[in-house]
């Protein structure tokens, strides 16, 4: 059997699908399987990154399809982008596959199954969607396809249509599965995989011994930490807001590592107001991982609540396994919501209420013992329910019964329940 994943970006990018599909695609070639991986030749932060055409990685063959190099500036070179993609994807599929290949196709870029889909069957493939995030649905939320309506209905239409006819269909969330299957898709043809983080890559790092804390001037301060993409499905003006309302706190301070979309415009607020408790820092490498998300004491994770069905923030299980309680901001009743307030590993807020919010943070900086106590429960939750190994585990053992079966096995929604 070969398993081949079909996603933008891979190793040694450092963006949340590829991480997954990265740590994915080493673990079963350590268990012995026949991996390949289609991703383009860039890196997610740096259009200018040519990587080899082709390589062994970890015993991974790495093909890197040749794409256009707009960057992501701009909606229409982003979607030039997307669309070589997709281009170059169908043409190696409908040259490479062999009968009885489990395909799994990602959603960077977005719907990529409708350029995998016909290719795969037509040369005895298996397909599985892995959706990350939901699309057209995303764009279709942020109002990027206001103008063009009809072209939404109708790329959720093929999406649809590709999930019907795909062996698998696999969600991070409920919710996302609660809705396809409302969508009228049958219900036996998905399941629901939550996301991960590998408990050896990223570990708790004391505050004392955390050496870029020290570098960064933190000593003695309680840091609010925003880490990852800063896209256009994620809020930030209520955390600016309690910024504003906390700038007078003498050891209250706010770190924003990363970049994306929204960046510029975040530090624009935080200029316009004079906010000299807010500080901004680029990703740091890899290897730095458990250290850059040690920093903070207090993580914050946002996602905007009409897109609760669409996505799920990755950044959550990195800092379940940094052992760092989360600051969530956005739906309660959310996905990641839900586990906060269940396993009392953090706290929710809801967007535009940037007073509670401010005062929970005041709080917390006067309470170390309940954010180390909620630290410890973030960790113990994350070797518990979402660690690389077991999420490992369970997708080796359902990528072999998908090779060795023909028809999917009839049945309900499959959830991967936590454990109670």
């Amino acid at each position: 059997m070969r398993t081949i994943f079909v996603n933008r970006y891979f190793h040694p990018d450092q963006s949340a699908t590829s991480r997954m599909v990265s740590a994915l695609a080493f673990g079963l070639a350590r268990q012995g399987g026949t991996v390949t991986v289609l991703a383009s030749r860039t890196l997610h932060d740096d259009v200018g990154a040519t990587l080899a055409g082709r390589e062994t990685c970890s015993g991974v063959d790495v093909v890197r399809l040749p794409t256009s190099r707009f960057g992501r500036g701009s909606l229409p070179g982003r979607a030039a982008d997307y669309l070589s993609f997709h281009l170059s994807a169908f043409a190696w599929l409908s040259r490479n596959i062999r009968r009885g290949d489990v395909v799994v196709v990602c959603t960077d870029p977005p719907l990529i199954s409708l350029a995998c889909a016909l290719p795969i069957w037509l040369r005895g493939g298996r397909m599985v969607n892995w959706v990350m995030d939901l699309f057209p649905e995303t764009a279709i939320e942020l109002g990027l396809l206001r103008t063009a309506p009809i072209l939404g209905r109708f790329a959720a239409w093929l999406r649809d249509r590709s999930i019907t006819h795909s062996r698998l269909t696999i969600c991070p969330t409920e919710r996302m599965a609660d809705y396809l299957v409302a969508r009228g898709l049958p219900a036996k043809r998905i399941r629901v995989l939550h996301h991960w983080s590998d408990a050896a890559e990223i570990h708790p790092v004391a505050k004392e011994d955390n050496p870029l804390r020290a570098a960064w001037g933190y000593a003695g301060k309680f840091v609010v930490g925003y880490s990852g993409n800063f896209g256009r499905a994620h809020e930030f003006e209520t955390l600016i807001e309690a910024a504003t309302l906390l700038k007078d706190h003498p050891n209250v301070r706010f770190l924003m590592v990363g970049g994306g979309h929204k960046l510029q415009s975040v530090m624009e607020a935080v200029r316009a107001r004079g906010l000299a408790n807010v500080e901004f820092k680029p990703l740091q490498p890899a290897r730095q991982l458990s250290e850059s998300l040690g920093v903070p004491d207090l993580h914050v994770v946002s996602l905007l609540p009409c897109l609760e069905h669409c996505i799920i923030p990755s950044k959550f299980y990195g800092i379940l396994a940094a052992g760092k309680p989360t600051l969530f901001i956005g739906d309660p009743r959310g996905s990641v919501a839900a586990v906060v307030a269940a396993e009392r590993c953090g706290v929710n807020i809801e967007i535009g209420d940037a007073e509670t919010l401010a005062e929970t943070i005041s709080d917390l900086a006067a309470d170390p013992e309940r954010v180390a106590a909620m630290g410890a429960t973030a960790r113990a939750v994350l070797e518990a329910d979402y660690a690389y190994d077991r999420a490992l585990t369970t997708w080796s053992a359902l990528l072999a019964e998908i090779a060795e079966k023909e028809p999917v096995p009839a049945g309900t929604i499959m959830l991967e329940h936590r454990p109670s």
